[in-house]
């Protein structure tokens, strides 16, 4: 089995360019849940003028909203949103210092190109194990848009919070490497029937 790489955030240029695609990490440090209406909103601040609700520089950015945190713990299940909706955010993200993303689904071309502009990394994290997910997390606050509610920016603490390097500051990834090796099995399978 792969070895599986420890990454703290905010994680440095230089920490960035050093993952590779496919992977498998853990995260440990700071986190910021981030979805569409967020995106959103922080941009039109940033265009304002105004300053982030948070150190873009370096930042992690997990696109999730949160469910309501049970008794006891300080989230609710917590898992991935499809990434593709952000990636109209993500290159004026990218371009304000953000060197981790994560969620799920594959990258458009525009976001794989910013990452290598930027040599920042999107991370996958695994669909339906939100409840899972949670269990990284040892604190959770709002730091901004209370109004947009589980969809608000809250600022995660998390240890050991499980990924795989989807997309490198190269520009490797694993969606279209994974894609290519089925091609080849099912031409290889064809071509032997």
């Amino acid at each position: 089995m792969a070895e599986i790489r420890d990454i703290t955030t905010p994680l440095s240029d230089a920490a960035a360019r050093e993952l590779r695609a496919g992977e498998r990490v853990r995260i440990s440090g700071t986190i910021y849940t981030m979805r569409d209406a967020a995106h959103a909103r922080l941009i039109e601040m940033l265009d304002a003028g105004k300053p982030a609700p948070f150190d873009l520089r370096g930042a992690a950015i997990y696109y999730a909203g949160a469910a309501p945190a049970p008794p006891g713990r300080p989230i609710g299940p917590v898992g991935p949103t499809t990434s593709v909706r952000m990636d109209k955010f993500t290159p004026r993200m990218l371009s304000e210092g953000v060197k981790l993303i994560i969620g799920k689904g594959p990258r458009g071309p525009e976001v794989i190109e910013a990452l290598g502009r930027s040599g920042a990394v999107y991370c996958a994290a695994t669909g339906g194990a939100a409840v899972l997910i949670a269990q990284c997390v040892r604190s959770a606050e709002v730091i901004a848009f209370p109004d947009l509610l589980s969809e608000a920016i809250r600022r995660l603490e998390v240890v050991n919070f499980p990924a795989i390097i989807a997309v490198d500051a190269a520009g490797n990834e694993v969606f279209e490497s994974g894609r290519q090796a089925a091609r080849e099995l099912i031409a290889r399978r064809a071509n032997s029937a």
